[in-house]
């Protein structure tokens, strides 16, 4: 059966329209019934009933549009993976009018990174995988797909000589794979000049951008050369802590029906209802970040003049190594940053036990501030002297900023600081 079912255009509209506009309306009234509901309705069914025996038939072919088998196409997860289309790609489109944009739902982060990887590599290839990654993209990569025949060679992003050496020494490589910013050691990747190194020394291949922590709304990788792009919605797209889920977005068919096949074949499709979550957190997304953004940078900022604070990570920070980079590459500088207490683990384990608001929990993105503690947490996985080479210390604490009043959020690190 051919895909009829995962959207793979922008809505002709919404190429003229600002990001507020489209994530609010874009995908809305995507192939609704007669009876239209203001927002997407929730299509919670596990099949989809033809009108008789060749309807049936010619939706299996590919020649009607109709949906057959939830796992395999839903009008719900389409809704959501045609704004994403709007908001990952409508730009590109812009420049690239003949051109098609192409987003697949996922149950989660890691099935659309793993969905992607597989799409682009085959048993006997080599993915070149970033030094500093998700936890659970490095273990993956490894430890599971290396068992099926991928082999994975780890890339210091942030030094394009070493990016470049890394493409020549592997022709049989066929996707790199990597974050920006990075987690969570925020640094910045140049996705505009690995792409380039890419395309220079070997277009086949494929480009993959992790873009969660900065979202569509701060940075969009595809106008800057990826070739496909990916999000765990658990966190800013979705934004309120209540669903995992996962997209990616592409601008090739080939990868795109590649994509299909895994949720088709493996069956890591979102339920309907997880994809109207998502859709609903969609909406406000620009509000959110703009307030992320805000906070996180107050807080910086307050963190790097404070005696107990060896280092603070942030972009929007000029002590950043790559901050003109981050100014050149995002619209902000996202709601993620991480600092090291001078006491080390001891004194950060003291802050995260006593401090107030921040709650203490793994994931990002939330709406409320997030704290953790990267080395025994979200990158227990990663090897200790790996997790030391990337920047990933016992000591660093991890922040996730909200959207509470940022003079509130100050006070309670003030007070957690004070018993350090």
């Amino acid at each position: 059966m051919e895909d009829s079912k995962s959207p793979d255009f922008v809505e002709q509209f919404f190429l003229d329209c600002g990001f507020a506009t489209r994530a609010l309306h874009a995908g809305e009234h995507v192939k609704q019934p007669h009876t239209p509901s203001h927002t997407t309705p929730i299509y919670q069914s596990s099949t989809f009933i033809f009108q008789n025996a060749e309807e049936g038939a010619r939706i299996f072919k590919g020649e009607t549009p109709g949906y057959v088998y939830t796992r395999m196409g839903n009008p719900t997860v389409h809704a959501l993976e045609a704004k994403i289309n709007a908001l990952e790609g409508a730009n590109w489109k812009m420049t690239h009018p003949e051109a098609r944009v192409s987003t697949l739902a996922f149950s989660s982060g890691m099935a659309a990174v793993s969905a992607a990887i597989m799409a682009c590599a085959s048993a006997g290839d080599t993915i070149l995988l970033g030094d500093v990654v998700y936890g659970a993209t490095e273990h993956l990569c490894f430890h599971l797909l290396d068992r099926f025949g991928l082999n994975t060679v780890e890339v210091r992003m942030s030094d394009l000589a070493a990016v470049e050496a890394a493409i020549r020494a592997n022709p049989k490589a066929k996707a790199i794979v990597f974050e920006t910013p990075v987690n969570p050691t925020l640094e910045i990747v140049d996705i505009a000049a690995v792409a380039r190194i890419v395309k220079a020394v070997n277009p086949s291949i494929r480009v993959i951008v992790d873009n969660t922590f900065a979202t569509p709304y701060l940075q969009r990788p595809l106008e800057m050369g990826a070739d496909v792009v990916v999000h765990s919605t658990t966190k800013y797209i979705g934004g309120h802590g209540a669903v995992v889920g996962g997209l990616a977005t592409t601008v090739h068919d080939d990868v795109k029906d590649e994509l299909y096949k895994v949720i088709k074949d493996i069956g890591n499709s979102p339920s309907p209802f997880d994809a109207w979550l998502v859709n609903m957190g969609v909406k406000t997304l620009p509000i959110r970040m703009d307030k992320h953004c805000d906070n996180a940078m107050k807080i910086a900022r307050y963190l790097e003049k404070h005696p107990k604070v060896a280092r603070v990570l942030y972009p929007g920070l000029e002590s950043h190594p790559q901050h003109q980079l981050a100014k050149r590459q995002m619209a902000q500088f996202g709601g993620m940053l991480s600092f090291e207490l001078k006491g080390g683990i001891e004194a950060g384990r003291k802050l995260m036990n006593s401090i107030k608001i921040f709650t203490l929990a793994v994931s990002l993105g939330c709406v409320d501030s997030l704290i953790q503690h990267p080395a025994s947490m979200t990158h227990a996985a990663v090897p200790q002297e790996k997790r030391l080479k990337g920047g990933v210390t016992d000591g660093l604490v991890r922040v996730s900023v909200g959207i509470e009043d940022a003079d509130d959020l100050i006070r309670a690190l003030r007070d957690a600081l004070e018993l350090v």
